[in-house]
């Protein structure tokens, strides 16, 4: 697994020896980050469910501005900080050792960041938790999920397939415009 674009094209990344650990296939990658290129010049970026930290990572190596990782499986955590050490990204990342479910229910002011990358266990219910919070306060200004095809999710967001992987990508409503 690798770095596709930007800064740090071409950069091999950790991935740690677990078979409950699925990194996003690199053309699921390369599709998201393109369908985000607009929003990633300085954004502020958040990786629930981390892994790897490719998504997060990839998004730095494109021009995001900070990412914050969440992550609690051991393996995949120390692989996570062996990516942003050997990308040299301390400074503009932080890693959380903490479950995604109660971090991201614990987001309660929106616009918190600007892109949340969200990939969960495939076979989880997580995920429909934690868009139940965004929904609630709109932490991020768009909400990408990585999650199996045969998985339904809330209307709202724009879907693409990817044979069984599916990416929905939901924005959060703009703010009314005030008179005065």
């Amino acid at each position: 697994m690798r770095i596709v674009g930007g800064k740090y094209a071409g950069r091999d990344l950790t991935s740690p020896n677990d078979f409950r650990v699925h990194p996003t296939a690199e053309k699921v990658r390369v599709a998201i980050i393109e369908l985000l290129k607009a929003d990633l010049k300085d954004a502020s970026i958040l990786d629930l469910f981390a892994g790897t930290g490719a998504l997060g990572l990839e998004a730095l190596s494109r021009g995001a501005k900070r990412a914050d990782f969440v992550e609690t499986r051991p393996s995949s955590l120390h692989a996570l900080k062996a990516n942003v050490a050997a990308l040299r990204m301390r400074e503009r990342s932080r890693v959380f050792k903490r479950d995604a479910v109660p971090f991201a229910a614990a987001l309660t002011t929106a616009g918190v960041y600007d892109i949340c990358f969200c990939d969960p266990p495939y076979e989880s219910r997580m995920l429909d938790r934690v868009i139940e919070s965004w929904e609630a306060t709109h932490f991020a200004r768009v909400f990408v999920a990585e999650h199996a095809a045969v998985h339904t999710l809330p209307r709202g967001g724009k879907r693409y397939d990817y044979g069984e992987t599916a990416v929905t990508i939901y924005r959060a409503p703009r703010p009314a415009a005030t008179e005065g």
